[in-house]
């Protein structure tokens, strides 16, 4: 994959890419995530484009998140926004910026969840050469789920790779939330966790943090994926993610399961994999996520 063009300032960065005499004329501010300032970037040609911006030492969230979207829309399965380019500027004190083409709210397709579904199903059997190095499983450079850091250390094992490099630090995290037989149990848990999950029958490409807040309507009317936290796993994570949060409409599941039809036992499963979640939740915002986590421990 190519790197995103890296820039050292925004300045600098809509000049290189729309032409020298091209500036911006206004920003508008756009309200929706939690982690990073939004805006629609209005430039003195006429064109509008989209840019996250956070403090410079944050440019890794940004260059992450290009990587992941670069990957995704390496597989020619499902669109993402176009990735223009990242990097720092001096202004404001100083701040990191990720830009990309605007989107631009465009009406759904029909059969939209169908469509998404089959896309979706597409990306999860395209193949993952090239993304992992020494390994079937992970990625090859670290990355977020939310603001906190994702291990995506390469691993041969589906098993081994979710219980050391997803389970197990959000666990360690979070060990000031549990009692010591709340530790004993996790600790039986992750040693029989092979007992429950199951090598998957090919790696996919996984969004990693797919709930309908990251599918939007693209600018083609067909379902885009944005945020990701990709890391090469089992297909299944995936759809258990977009279980957790309200859900997606019975369509979607009905023709994804037709597209590629889940291995058996995924029901009990999905809260294990949605328990990274949890876990990753419980980490970010405190208690209220503690007792799912500890009802899906007892329960396995």
């Amino acid at each position: 994959m190519t790197a995103a063009k890296h820039f050292t300032s925004l300045e600098s960065a809509i000049c290189t890419l729309f032409g020298k005499d091209v500036k911006m004329e206004g920003t508008s501010p756009i309200s929706g995530g939690d982690i990073n300032e939004a805006y629609g970037l209005t430039l003195t040609d006429g064109r509008c484009i989209f840019m996250k911006s956070n403090t410079k030492d944050n440019l890794s969230f940004f260059t992450a998140e290009a990587a992941g979207l670069a990957a995704v829309a390496r597989t020619k399965a499902i669109g993402t926004p176009r990735i223009l380019g990242v990097g720092t500027d001096a202004g404001r004190g100083g701040y990191a910026f990720l830009l990309l083409e605007f989107i631009s709210g465009k009406s759904r397709n029909r059969n939209y969840w169908e469509d998404f579904a089959g896309r979706l199903a597409a990306m999860h059997r395209a193949p993952t050469a090239g993304l992992v190095s020494d390994g079937k499983y992970g990625f090859d450079s670290h990355n977020y789920i939310g603001r906190r850091r994702q291990m995506n250390t390469a691993c041969d094992s589906w098993i081994r790779f979710f219980r050391e490099c997803r389970l197990e630090p959000q666990f360690q995290d979070a060990a000031r939330y549990f009692e010591k037989e709340d530790l004993r149990r996790i600790g039986r848990f992750l040693d029989h966790i092979d007992e429950i999950l199951v090598e998957p029958e090919y790696p996919s490409l996984l969004h990693g943090d797919l709930w309908s807040g990251n599918v939007i309507t693209g600018n083609d009317g067909s379902a885009w994926l944005i945020d990701p936290a990709v890391y090469v796993g089992h297909a299944e994570a995936d759809i258990a993610m977009t279980e957790l949060f309200g859900g997606f409409p019975p369509v979607f599941y009905d023709a994804y399961k037709t597209a590629a039809p889940l291995q058996p036992g995924y029901e009990r499963r999905r809260d294990v994999y949605n328990l990274y979640h949890l876990l990753n939740h419980l980490n970010m915002f405190g208690r209220m996520y503690l007792s799912e986590v500890k009802r899906i421990v007892e329960r396995m």
